[in-house]
């Protein structure tokens, strides 16, 4: 299956329309999605510091707040999520979030004022674990969104920073 913009398709061939094949069939091309809301809910929400600054305001770098932006753009079309073979072909639903859900995870813990951890919970309720980093999410984004490198590869990257350090295990033990 591929996703093609509009503006892309060769109208001299025959375009084929077909269901999202990662979720069920309620009627012609609509399926049911509904499991993609569960799932958000999931997800520890955001919980800001403490306010940095005496009008009770916070600072942050310009930087800190330009990493998030990009994550902002999700239109919630699940593509990446129809196109991730760990929910499409594995039908791992009730251990895996999918892309959309990491993109959305990453908003949150690269948010320059969030102080919630959701490490664990990536790692042993959400199983990033699964995802080879195939990049078909990526690829299938009509906004563009660098998915695996901006958002799955630096939360994988927390996850063995947080649990598979050597160096961190041998100085918990000294």
């Amino acid at each position: 299956m591929c996703m093609t913009r509009l503006s892309s398709l060769n109208l001299d061939m025959p375009v084929i329309l077909e269901p999202m094949h990662a979720f069920p069939s309620i009627r012609d091309l609509v399926t049911d999605v509904s499991w993609n809301f569960r799932v958000k809910k999931t997800i520890k929400k955001f919980r800001p510091r403490s306010p940095d600054a005496p009008d009770g305001t916070w600072r942050m770098h310009q930087a800190d707040v330009d990493r998030v932006q990009e994550f902002r753009k999700c239109i919630e079309c699940f593509l990446c999520q129809d196109v991730c073979h760990v929910l499409r072909e594995h039908h791992k639903h009730d251990e895996f979030i999918g892309p959309r859900f990491f993109v959305y995870a990453a908003a949150l813990e690269m948010h320059p004022l969030d102080t919630e951890d959701r490490v664990k919970d990536l790692k042993d309720k959400h199983s990033i674990g699964y995802c080879n980093i195939t990049t078909c999410c990526r690829q299938v984004c009509p906004e563009f969104i660098t998915i695996t490198e901006n958002a799955i590869i630096p939360l994988k990257e927390r996850v063995v920073d947080e649990f598979f350090d050597p160096l961190k295990k041998l100085l918990n033990i000294l």
